[in-house]
């Protein structure tokens, strides 16, 4: 069974709950999704019926016409359809940000020493850094980046220009009037343990 046919046939057991979402979209005005679930078998690549849960969902943006965005995910859990597509398959979603912040904004993939060890050290800085930018992003949930990607955490916290003043008794940072995220640096560093005055 080729893939458009799949297709098809997947969204002709959907039809009926996307019928109920657009009547739902429509009154609403917004966009609206509806849960539901099938037995599905592909004619020669399976050989029993599976699981197939499925969102039909009619997506509704300013300006533009509604859209029909039904999704489809074979499983073999047994909690409701709803459940396994929001906090089951979504979160998967979730995880591959957390990779793909690694590999684009902390450059994990950047192994190009000759020798093994030197290349593992490498990737345990890596995901040491890493670490620090999640506790980072924890200290900064009750700002406006709670949820910002690494490479914006270090644009607005790390890379900075700032006059430092040494003590024997502490190390003082003295950051500049103009800087744009002040406040939310202020609130970080206090919650790090930092002090004022």
């Amino acid at each position: 069974m080729t893939e458009a046919l799949a297709d098809w046939v997947l969204k002709r057991k959907a039809e009926s709950a996307m019928k109920r979402s657009r009547r739902a979209s429509k009154i609403s005005d917004q966009t609206e999704h509806v849960y539901g679930e099938c037995q599905y078998a592909t004619r020669k690549t399976w050989p029993w019926k599976r699981r197939v849960i499925y969102k039909a969902e009619v997506v509704r943006a300013a300006n533009k016409e509604p859209k029909d965005n039904p999704r489809f995910v074979v499983t073999n859990l047994k909690q409701s359809p709803q459940w396994i597509y929001e906090k089951t398959y979504c979160q998967r979603g979730d995880v591959e940000n957390r990779i793909k912040e690694l590999h684009d904004g902390m450059q994990i993939g950047r192994t190009s020493c000759s020798n093994f060890l030197a290349n593992t050290f490498r990737v345990l800085l890596t995901a040491a850094a890493y670490v620090l930018m999640q506790e980072m992003r924890l200290h900064l949930s009750s700002t406006r980046h709670a949820r910002a990607q690494v490479s914006t955490l270090r644009e607005h916290f790390l890379k900075l220009g700032a006059q430092v003043i040494v003590t024997v008794r502490r190390i003082m940072l003295h950051l500049p009037q103009a800087f744009p995220y002040r406040d939310s640096f202020h609130r970080l560093a206090l919650s790090l343990g930092a002090q004022t005055g």
